[in-house]
């Protein structure tokens, strides 16, 4: 039997309610799919940890957590940590370090859900992003002059290696290839950045020479965001930097319906180090404790690590699964109309997938992701990162 070890971090506020929701859907899939096991090792690092050590994680918390396959990630941040100890005490060191740079957020409507987009359906809005993940804005390069003067000068700096922009835009066209559309959108703003965006569209142009098959374009981040909201119809892969990834995929979580619908993976593609799967709706601390949340993003996040550990039956019956819920609409947490508590959601979900598991012979595969196979000698040590 197949074994896998999954780094479990429920982090704050929803996040403790939807992790182990997501834990017991996927556990489902494996009791009726078989021929794999989880195994969970469960860690309390997050703003409440921060505020009994004075650290979001274990000063050795990435050298433990890279012997791992996976990490399965709630979310991270609260009203009394600021949100910059929050962001780099514990999920960028963990995507920096671990060299997750290919951040992957399918944006589809899902079956019974409906869009704030007027008289657009689910078979206009299936588009997925791919994020570079570790440098780029976030690469945390910058200094202040002068603090609190009148002159205070302040320096952010982005960072674009030609290695780094290479590599997740070649993982960017391979997804393409491999989807009926072939398109890729690059997203860019060479107009105003003439250094680090101009790069990229360089970058861009001399891959795509070697992709004919795919279909590209470069748009500037500002029309591409109006164009995901007035036709989304015409888009299928975008990569973008990591400050554009981000702020076009949680706009696209909201033309899914609700931000506790997206997922996301921060991938590593080689299998040097482990990925980590996450929702993207944040801790949520107006409704945290209230069994309000809805889990949904935190079980599609977990069939996309089914799915990158090369589970893929179980990872295509997961999503049938949830596919299934919300298109019968008669379980559904309040942020989509419903009257339902998380677990409840959740306990509907675990139903389907054992019900399913039964009856379906081999569920579509979702094909989001190749399998990651972990190199033979995986490092034993945490790297330095990008």
């Amino acid at each position: 039997m197949r074994e896998h070890n999954i780094a479990v971090i429920a982090g704050d506020g929803i996040g403790k309610e939807v992790v182990p929701v997501g834990c017991r859907v996927l556990q489902a899939a494996e009791q009726a799919i078989g021929g794999f096991h989880l195994i969970y090792d469960h860690f309390p690092w997050g703003c409440e940890y921060y505020e009994k050590t004075g650290r979001m994680m274990d000063a050795d918390g990435l050298d433990r957590l890279v012997h791992f396959d996976a990490i399965y990630l709630g979310a991270v941040g609260w009203p009394t940590v600021p949100d910059h100890i929050s962001l780099w005490g514990l999920l960028l060191p963990i995507r920096q370090t671990f060299n997750q740079y290919a951040n992957l957020r399918p944006i589809r409507l899902l079956p019974g859900l409906r869009t704030p987009l007027r008289g657009k359906n689910n078979s206009e809005i299936d588009m997925v992003c791919v994020r570079e993940n570790v440098e780029g804005e976030y690469a945390g390069v910058g200094w202040r002059y002068r603090r609190g003067r009148p002159d205070e000068i302040v320096h952010q700096v982005g960072v674009f290696t030609r290695c780094g922009v290479e590599r997740v835009m070649r993982y960017a066209f391979e997804l393409a290839r491999r989807r009926p559309a072939r398109r890729l959108t690059s997203a860019t703003k060479s107009n105003a950045l003439q250094y680090s965006m101009v790069f990229w569209d360089e970058v861009f142009r001399q891959l795509a020479a070697e992709y004919p098959e795919v279909t590209t374009e470069t748009s500037h981040v500002d029309a591409l965001a109006a164009r995901m909201v007035t036709h989304p119809e015409t888009l299928d892969v975008i990569v973008g930097s990591n400050l554009f990834g981000d702020i076009l995929t949680d706009l696209g979580g909201a033309l899914q319906g609700s931000l506790g619908i997206a997922a996301s993976a921060n991938l590593n593609p080689e299998g040097e180090y482990p990925s980590m799967f996450e929702s993207v709706h944040g801790s949520a601390p107006d409704i945290a404790g209230q069994d309000r949340a809805n889990p949904v993003a935190s079980i599609w996040a977990g069939a996309l690590m089914l799915e990158s550990l090369g589970e893929v039956d179980a990872a295509a019956l997961v999503m049938a699964a949830l596919e299934r819920v919300l298109a019968e609409g008669e379980v559904r947490t309040a942020d989509l109309g419903g009257r339902n508590s998380t677990e409840e959601v959740g306990n509907a979900i675990v139903r389907a997938a054992l019900k399913l598991g039964n009856v379906l012979p081999k569920p579509r595969a979702m094909g989001y992701i190749q399998p990651i196979k972990p190199q033979r000698t995986r490092k034993t040590q945490a790297g330095t990162g990008t």
